[in-house]
């Protein structure tokens, strides 16, 4: 997958989110770590409130849900005023299920890619190995 100049690489699993920007360019790739605020695992959505039960996630599904929408939720608001123009997502395959569920429509204009892959605990190095390889 190429990765444009200035591209942000959102890495997430269930409780985790490392944000690089790409400071090379398109042929060679450099991650550089980006700060970024806390992220919540609070779900604001009405699940949030229901007992667990075979019919309902668990508490623990429930708080990854919830931490997924908020760094969309992250993710969207920096789109929207202008500080994301390309974005590559990658994160854990549940994960990135419920990040898709609340990506604005700004976002998905800006999205370049996707990677389903757990890279949480991994280095810039190795997800720029992962993104090359996409």
């Amino acid at each position: 997958m190429k990765l444009p100049k200035g591209a942000t690489v959102a890495v997430a699993d269930g409780a985790k989110l490392n944000l690089f920007h790409n400071t090379g360019d398109e042929v060679s790739p450099k991650l550089t770590a980006v700060e970024h605020g806390a992220v919540s695992s609070e779900h604001s959505g009405a699940g949030a409130r229901h007992p667990s039960s075979s019919a309902n996630p668990d508490d623990q599904q429930t708080t990854e849900d919830g931490f997924a929408g908020n760094v969309a939720d992250m993710l969207n608001k920096q789109v929207l005023a202008g500080k994301i123009s390309h974005l590559v997502v990658i994160a854990a395959p549940k994960t990135l299920g419920e990040l898709r569920k609340h990506y604005h429509a700004k976002l998905s204009d800006v999205l370049v890619g996707e990677l389903s892959k757990d890279l949480t605990g991994q280095s810039a190095a190795e997800v720029e190995k992962a993104i090359a390889a996409a």
